[in-house]
């Protein structure tokens, strides 16, 4: 995987191929797999694949099935002769592709060693994926979307930087629960910042497709409606109830 930054344009072709290729080192490539309990029936996007190391590891040791998108042509050539050579060609697929252009959509699994800016460029289509998309990023951010988890990792062949170690950022990206919901003689107000969530004045967590409130009471998106999984304290009354989004413009329960 490579090191992508901007020169000019973001998004152009040209621009991404005057990018100098970083490798991930292989203890890091592993941790970043292994963050994102990478198994067979996942499906791993590499975005900036470089020689195609990240979608082949995947493939050869943790059974995934995977893709690597990569603006420069020898490297994707490299990638293709590594995976042959690792065995893995049939579940290893590479791809001459600006990143920009790529449907993340397949992915359950999205890997990045992007900067920053390309980053944040790729935030609303990243937060827009499947809830439970594990998204993960070696060294960079992106920005006020914190990660869930973070790990430092000793990186002694690491060829950029002083410091000899990485930093790998795991996101399970988070369902859009914010607004009204009812359910029969109930009402519920989420506000939502990413996966940090206020419920009636309670703190949440959104874990994929999940609320999890601190006292215990879950609920869980179900297609277009929210149940309720553990109802604990002051909230047990919402035992087994199925809350859907209120209608209307400002949103209502007054017809339920």
């Amino acid at each position: 995987m490579a090191v992508v930054a901007l020169a000019g344009a973001v998004g152009s072709a040209a621009a991404l191929e005057e990018v100098p290729f970083v490798t991930t080192p292989d203890n890091v490539t592993l941790k970043m797999l292994e963050m994102a309990r990478v198994g067979p029936r996942d499906f791993v996007l590499d975005l900036g694949s470089g020689d195609g190391r990240i979608v082949i590891v995947a493939a050869k040791r943790f059974g995934a099935r995977g893709m690597g998108v990569e603006i420069v042509p020898q490297l994707v050539a490299d990638s293709r002769e590594n995976a042959k050579r690792a065995g893995v060609a049939d579940r290893a697929e590479f791809r001459e592709q600006d990143l920009f252009a790529t449907d993340l959509a397949q992915a359950s699994v999205l890997t990045l060693y992007l900067l920053p800016d390309v980053n944040l460029e790729l935030r609303p289509k990243i937060l827009a994926l499947k809830p439970g998309t594990r998204v993960v990023s070696h060294d960079w951010d992106m920005a006020d979307w914190k990660p869930d988890r973070t790990e430092k990792v000793a990186a002694p062949d690491k060829k950029i930087g002083l410091e000899k170690s990485s930093r790998v950022h795991l996101w399970i990206v988070p369902a859009r629960l914010e607004g009204v919901w009812c359910a029969k003689g109930e009402r519920l107000e989420i506000a939502q910042q990413f996966q940090k969530a206020r419920v009636e004045g309670r703190d949440a967590t959104i874990q994929g497709t999940k609320l999890v409130l601190a006292q215990g009471t879950t609920l869980e998106l179900e297609g277009e409606s929210l149940r309720v999984t553990a109802a604990k304290g002051d909230l047990s009354r919402l035992q087994l109830l199925t809350f859907a989004r209120a209608q209307g413009q400002p949103a209502s329960c007054a017809s339920r």
